[in-house]
């Protein structure tokens, strides 16, 4: 019984001084944050007072749930600009671009402006973005969950008013994928974006390069620092600002849609699978070739079957699934396995014929009269006992042999 006291004794010593140690680091974890707190907050106030003066007067009443204009009648523009930095994907089977770009938007709040002569010649202010008022621009044809920005960087405001933000996002956008002409194929993307709430009387939606009286962009994205794709090459990438209306509603609804034309380079697929299946596909020529007494005639060709069986599979894993076009070069694979089917059937009767003979077979009159007289008219041929006639070769002992059967009496 002593024994046990001790030894619960000794338990609840290091209970106690565990629960000690963790309430200590605990304490001195809470302590660290809130002098990092205070000397964060001494650092603002003391190295830049000017700013979070103007911080505190145009946030402290600001309402970011009303739309900033004077007049309710009155439409805010907002200009809107993508900046592509990486093609990440063109998945041709599920039809979606995965690209990764920065959505830059401007428009201008009239509860922003101040005079940087009463803040110390501040004329720029960095602040959340989600402490304003900001668009709802969204990704209309977007294929995933995600329709809008999902990382809330800060917005850039300028003593005008002017409001400039640049979020980066990662979007998934549903592509119609043409793969006729695959893998020599150029795609047309198409990435609409516009306000999921406000209609045109109230946001009015324009590119920030949009040219007074005209809706089209020739540039639409900017591709300075867009790092180069390993499978497709940019183009074209137009904008175009469209007005729809709808029949329930008079006012037009705005978007902005981003066409991104891209070709896709060749050469993987030249070297993998084009230049194969033209050299399988050759082989099968060679089949008819091949001396009947090898007894590989029809080895070698369901051996070239199985081939383009393969690439065709290898083919249908990566196109689409449609059944609104078929690529010209699975038109070929197929066609192919077609021709090689029937050499197959051929190389067939050429060995049944082969390895007749006059003791086990007799030929017929019409099948003799099809290949001794008629098709060698056809195929430009001469027996040799016409050549012999016409002066061509000279007769061989084993010719001069031969005689016509006799006509029976």
């Amino acid at each position: 019984m002593k024994h046990y006291s001790e030894d619960r004794r000794k338990f609840h010593l290091t209970n106690d001084s565990e629960k000690l140690i963790v309430l200590r680091e605990s304490v001195s974890v809470h302590l660290i944050k809130e002098n990092e707190k205070w000397i964060n907050e001494d650092e603002r106030c003391s190295g830049n007072p000017d700013a979070k003066r103007l911080y505190d007067d145009l946030l402290s009443n600001y309402n970011k749930l009303v739309r900033p204009v004077v007049n309710v009648t009155d439409a805010l523009t907002v200009k809107i600009k993508l900046k592509l930095s990486q093609l990440i994907d063109v998945n041709l089977k599920n039809q979606i671009m995965t690209t990764n770009l920065w959505v830059e938007q401007s428009w201008y709040d009239y509860k922003l402006k101040w005079d940087p002569k009463e803040y110390g010649g501040v004329e720029m202010l960095h602040v959340p973005s989600d402490h304003i008022w900001r668009p709802d621009i969204v990704l209309y044809n977007n294929a995933d969950g995600n329709f809008e920005v999902t990382l809330a960087t800060k917005a850039t405001l300028n003593y005008t008013g002017r409001v400039d933000w640049k979020p980066p996002a990662i979007y998934k956008s549903s592509c119609e994928i043409d793969v006729e002409y695959f893998p020599f194929d150029e795609q047309t993307c198409v990435m609409k974006f516009g306000s999921w709430t406000y209609d045109g009387f109230q946001v009015d939606l324009r590119h920030i390069d949009e040219v007074r009286g005209s809706n089209v962009v020739n540039i639409g994205v900017d591709l300075s620092e867009f790092y180069t794709s390993v499978e497709w090459d940019i183009l074209e990438v137009p904008a175009v600002r469209n007005e729809k209306f709808y029949t329930c509603c008079d006012e037009p609804y705005l978007d902005i849609t981003f066409n991104i034309t891209m070709r896709r380079k060749t050469l993987f697929y030249t070297v993998n699978l084009i230049i194969p299946c033209m050299g399988i596909s050759f082989l099968t020529v060679l089949v008819f070739y091949l001396p009947s007494d090898s007894g590989e005639k029809v080895s070698l060709s369901i051996s070239i079957l199985l081939s383009l069986t393969v690439f065709f599979l290898l083919l249908a894993e990566i196109i689409p699934p449609t059944s609104l076009v078929v690529p010209l070069l699975g038109k070929f694979v197929l066609f192919t396995m077609i021709l090689d089917t029937f050499s197959i059937c051929i190389t067939v009767v050429v060995l049944n014929v082969h390895f007749r003979s006059p003791q086990t077979h007799v030929m017929a009159p019409w099948v003799r009269r099809v290949f001794i007289h008629v098709l060698p008219r056809l195929l430009v041929m001469r027996r040799e006992h016409e050549k012999i006639l016409d002066g061509t070769i000279q007769p061989s002992a084993h010719l001069l042999s031969i005689r016509p059967p006799a006509s029976p009496t």
